[in-house]
């Protein structure tokens, strides 16, 4: 059986060719792929870093657990789908809101435990049936509402929680932020995240040099004197330890909060490997469906013994687009050192010591970011706005989203905030589409034009992507 563990030397294993990309059944020299792997691991770090951490569970297993997500996914596609998995910043918001509700580090991971199964079940069903079935139910005028109210319903944990504990960091934090990722190019801007939380550790341990400890509210909401930055547990850790594991714990309140972020990280993995395709001039129409599920089952194993679900990540597509090395020999580098880092509490020790101040100022942009995904889904979907039909489901779903509305059923049970938004999106939009005049039914596709080349009905999406491929190996 080919794993997709064998690799061709690519030319002389040292420096590709001028335009050449070294694909990914191919590698570069050990010691060359060795610190390409070093490089994935260092542009993930800052959101698999933050992602933890916001949940509130241990970073130390997120990255060991990344590790483990990445081989299961590179095993399952049989190497022809380059990506990393870290930890999904999709689940922060979820996290918050299950915390909110009295929920623990179990419940979180219990919840999320459910939406792997999903998630699994809709890459058997791709699988099945093709992406038909996907674009069908879950439109990019869906889509796109789902992931900006998940993304904009944490607004209130960056005021409320993290830019209150020095908002005098915060502010410098994010402009730093912000232009890095403005103002640097290539690899460099892919790390922003990573290099906004150096530049908050630098800012914090000069201020506390300089004016002393800070008189406000700490990270359990209680006003003190506190150090911005207190390495005190870093002295105390080992160098050599496991992370601490826990079981799930479910509960159908939290499950509910957090099945709808599967419909994003459907999205997120049809966009990558889409991407991937288009890249390296392959096209992965057949491993849309396993990828969706291995993702699922990468999930399912880390929340299973208390780590955050996993997710492909974009920042490591942007190394492969500035280096044109789309090997997994690289991505089996990389998931060799999270391990390695894993076992490591001193390591998890600095990343729990992250400044409350840092926090807030990377997750000003962070956040909204993630909101804006959505509408850079509906503008590569040409989504009419214009039309009602598109225009009533997402406007009142994405006010009950992000402010947190909330529907009380019984004393015991009520759906609120991104369990109610999402439902209200896609119960509205379908329900107003059975009724709605066939006017209003054909000025937008059903099928999202990014990924439609995977329906297998799809004539002309395979063509127009085959169109592309060729175009884009004739300018390599």
């Amino acid at each position: 059986m080919d794993l997709g563990v064998r690799w061709k030397l690519h030319g002389d294993g040292h420096t590709p060719a001028p335009g050449a990309v070294v694909r990914p059944d191919e590698r570069l020299s050990w010691p060359r792929t060795v610190g390409l792997g070093a490089q994935h691991v260092v542009a993930m770090f800052g959101a698999s870093f933050v992602a933890p951490v916001l949940m509130g569970l241990d970073p130390n297993l997120a990255i060991m657990m990344s590790g483990v997500a990445t081989v299961i996914f590179l095993l399952a596609t049989r190497g022809r789908v380059p990506s990393y998995l870290g930890c999904s910043l999709s689940f922060v918001g979820v996290a918050a809101v299950i915390r909110a509700q009295g929920g623990t580090s179990a419940t979180v991971t219990g919840a999320v435990f459910v939406v792997g199964v999903a998630l699994f079940v809709v890459g058997l069903a791709v699988q099945r049936f093709g992406a038909r079935i996907i674009h069908a139910t879950m439109p990019p005028i869906v889509t796109g509402a789902v992931v900006m109210l998940i993304g904009f319903n944490l607004a209130p944990v960056t005021a409320s929680t993290y830019w209150p504990q020095d908002q005098w960091t915060a502010l410098l934090v994010m402009l730093f932020t912000g232009l890095t990722l403005v103002c640097l190019r290539g690899f460099w801007s892919r790390i922003a995240i990573f290099l906004g939380l150096v530049f908050g550790y630098g800012i914090s341990w000069v201020c506390d040099r300089i004016f002393g400890k800070i008189h406000s509210v700490d990270s359990g909401g209680r006003l003190t004197d506190h150090w911005r930055l207190d390495l005190s547990g870093v002295g105390k850790a080992d160098w050599i330890g496991l992370p601490h594991f826990h079981g799930p714990s479910f509960q159908w309140s939290a499950v509910l909060v957090a099945l709808p972020v599967v419909i994003a990280l459907v999205a997120e993995n049809a966009g990558h490997v889409k991407a991937v395709g288009e890249m390296t001039g392959d096209p992965l129409d057949d491993k849309l469906g396993t990828a969706i599920s291995a993702d699922g089952v990468a999930s399912m194993l880390s929340t299973a013994v208390g780590g955050p679900p996993n997710t492909t990540y974009s920042e490591n597509i942007g190394v492969m687009a500035a280096t044109r090395v789309y090997s997994t020999a690289a991505y089996w580098a990389a998931a060799g050192f999270a391990l390695l880092f894993g076992i490591c509490p001193k390591f998890g020790a600095v990343v729990a010591a992250i400044p409350g101040g840092v926090l807030g100022g990377i997750t000003v942009i962070l956040y909204g970011m993630i909101g804006l995904l959505g509408a850079q889904i509906w503008i590569n979907s040409k989504v009419d706005l214009r039309n009602p039909l598109n225009l009533v489901p997402a406007a009142a779903g994405i006010i009950i989203g992000v402010g947190n509305v909330s529907l009380k059923f019984t004393d015991t049970f009520s759906l609120s905030g991104i369990a109610l938004g999402t439902l209200v999106v896609i119960t509205g939009y379908h329900a107003l589409r059975a009724m709605a005049p066939a006017h209003l039914k054909t000025q937008a596709p059903l099928l999202d034009s990014g990924t439609s080349s995977y329906d297998e009905g799809d004539e002309k999406g395979r063509e127009d992507a085959a169109a592309r491929d060729a175009d884009q190996r004739a300018g390599s």
